[in-house]
């Protein structure tokens, strides 16, 4: 009879463990209150919601280091959350309040915070890629050692800009991670109705970028990816591509709607996968 293999345990603490729980938590209950206020008119403007992709951003938060840089599209609740910015600030941001992070002038998408190293919330497609490659630019002119997490998603992937930013980014190895969140159906297009590739990540093969795919819906598998693209970067071999394959559950501006079968459909993976990873560390 063959040996019956045992999976590794990951080499992380319950403690951290019930740390990524609180901060993904904290963000789906977060979306569900905005996606609640903007149903009942509170929130103005648009409003995307992260509901489904959280484990994204804490993995690689998880992988970050203080300093390190972090540009994102419009659907970025979430990863001001896991950056550390304060979600009573973000909030009164979304109603429009004085107290707000842009001081209740932007809505949604547009906040930034200096102290915790967030540059937008951008709602133009695609835009904030080539300004994340300039901080990466500004990074390496300084020789800081630092990394800029550029996310985009699958819908932004077909966007000409983001070519010309892998060449620049490529010819100067620069220490970004470029974060391709394919949750499959960009704002409602199914990838293989807009997408020749199936794997996005492949893309940057062109231009000499190396990169992967990796289980967004698995908080642990894109921490330890995370700390993959992380070193590549700052040991000076330039820029990595992750294309993290995930899920929306609310992806456009709407209400949640619990019951569809999207829903259930993720709730029964996550509570799956929540299983696994928590038998494979404490068991």
């Amino acid at each position: 009879m063959a040996a019956r293999k045992v999976a590794a345990k990951p080499n992380i603490s319950p403690e951290e463990l019930l740390g990524y729980y609180k901060d993904m938590l904290l963000i789906r209950r977060f979306e569900e209150k905005a996606g609640q206020l903007y149903g009942m008119g509170l929130i103005g403007g648009f409003c995307h919601l992260y509901i489904g992709q959280e484990a994204v951003v804490v993995g690689l938060e998880a992988a970050a280091e203080d300093g390190d840089k972090r540009i994102t599209s419009y659907r970025d609740h979430g990863h001001m959350l896991a950056a550390g910015m304060d979600p009573n600030g973000v909030m009164a941001e979304l109603t429009g309040r004085s107290g707000g992070y842009s001081k209740g002038k932007v809505g949604s998408m547009h906040m930034f915070s200096k102290e915790k190293h967030f540059y937008g919330g951008h709602g133009i497609v695609g835009a904030q890629v080539p300004l994340g490659a300039g901080l990466a630019f500004a990074d390496k002119y300084l020789d800081n050692g630092r990394v800029t997490f550029a996310y985009f998603g699958d819908g932004a992937a077909n966007q000409g800009q983001i070519y010309e930013t892998f060449n620049m980014a490529a010819l100067w190895d620069l220490p970004v991670i470029f974060v391709i969140e394919n949750n499959q159906y960009a704002m409602g297009t199914a990838q293989k109705r807009s997408t020749s590739t199936p794997d996005l990540y492949t893309r940057g093969e062109a231009f000499g970028i190396k990169g992967q795919a990796v289980d967004g819906m698995d908080v642990l598998e894109v921490k330890a990816a995370g700390e993959k693209a992380v070193a590549h970067c700052r040991s000076g071999k330039g820029p990595y591509i992750l294309e993290i394959k995930t899920y929306a559950i609310a992806a456009i501006p709407c209400l949640i709607r619990p019951n569809t079968a999207p829903a259930k459909r993720f709730r029964k993976c996550a509570k799956s996968a929540m299983r696994s990873n928590l038998c494979a560390a404490f068991c």
